[in-house]
């Protein structure tokens, strides 16, 4: 989920009014503070997913949870962040009561049948009343166009190559909407970056991913080459920790290449994607990501590495 979840959150930092917005529903005015930035320091773990608002002068936070499909760790990882985050709030508060807090899960693949629209995660003996978690799913690969579109936002319009309904033309007009609705040059290049990333992951088979680069490319000429999709994301889970760091790294990367290939990466091929980015720059990488079928990313994968 590393590609994925590092774009959709960098995007949604931009744009937490329009995330609100969508997953809110309060008729009463909310206004939205800012993110949470605290650290748990004896664990090392970053709560950077929650944000704080007013709902109808009221505090309130919103924790929202990207996941790549509704599996069966979710619950326990809501509930784990949620006692995390309640810890760094009561902390922060001096005294102060914590604010509610309520969790979405947004879900960006999974079973064709449709998805609950809530889920729990029960610590109660059998029989008691219950106790636990509980956390509202927005499953949006399930969703049409025309739904995304509706919720207003060209942060949203990047999840269309997962909709159920997704076709090259609706798609050609959804990267039109972002060219006209983004709010500058930067802006624009990372809504069309989570729009690639969106159509690797392909819940429902459309195999749209080559046209829409293509489709990216003849709007904004050269923009692929002069996004860092890659190399964004290995600084980010260098960060992590060197150890960590490595292991992410392998995971995102081995990710966007399975799915262009149609297989689980070797572990010699995981090895050679994280040195070639390493030793050869992340741009060759991107390049041979984007640019390459599917039998000359194997074989790429398998040549002898050039010398940086």
């Amino acid at each position: 989920m590393g590609d994925a979840d590092i774009t959709l959150r960098h995007l949604a930092r931009r744009r937490p009014e329009d995330l609100v917005r969508a997953l809110v529903p309060e008729s009463r005015p909310i206004e939205v503070l800012g993110w949470i930035d605290s650290q748990v320091t004896n664990i090392e773990r970053r709560l950077d997913k929650a944000l704080r608002l007013r709902v109808g002068g009221e505090p309130r936070v919103l924790h929202v949870e990207f996941c790549f499909s509704l599996r069966e760790d979710v619950p326990d990882r809501i509930f784990e962040y949620l006692g995390f985050l309640f810890a760094a709030l009561r902390f922060e508060s001096s005294g102060a009561p914590v604010p509610p807090i309520e969790s979405v899960a947004v879900v960006l693949s999974g079973r064709r049948r449709r998805l609950p629209k809530a889920g729990k995660r029960r610590i109660a003996w059998p029989g008691r009343p219950f106790s636990g978690a509980r956390f509202r799913i927005d499953a949006v690969y399930q969703r049409t166009v025309s739904e995304l579109r509706a919720r207003g936002s060209v942060l949203w319009l990047v999840f269309a190559p997962l909709a159920r309904n997704a076709t090259a033309a609706a798609l050609r007009e959804v990267v039109a909407e972002i060219h006209a609705g983004a709010k500058g040059a930067e802006e624009r290049a990372e809504l069309y970056t989570a729009l690639l990333v969106m159509a690797t992951i392909d819940p429902w088979g459309h195999n749209l991913l080559k046209e829409l680069i293509i489709m990216v490319e003849d709007k904004e000429e050269g923009l692929l080459r002069r996004t860092p999709i890659i190399g964004e994301m290995i600084i980010e889970a260098e960060q992590r920790g060197e150890e960590r760091g490595q292991k992410a790294i392998a995971e995102l990367l081995g990710r966007l290449f399975a799915r262009r290939i149609g297989r689980r990466l070797t572990a010699e091929e995981e090895r050679s994607i994280v040195e070639r980015a390493r030793v050869n720059g992340p741009e060759e990488v991107e390049a041979a990501l984007i640019e390459l079928e599917r039998e000359a990313l194997v074989r790429w994968l398998a040549e002898p590495m050039r010398n940086a």
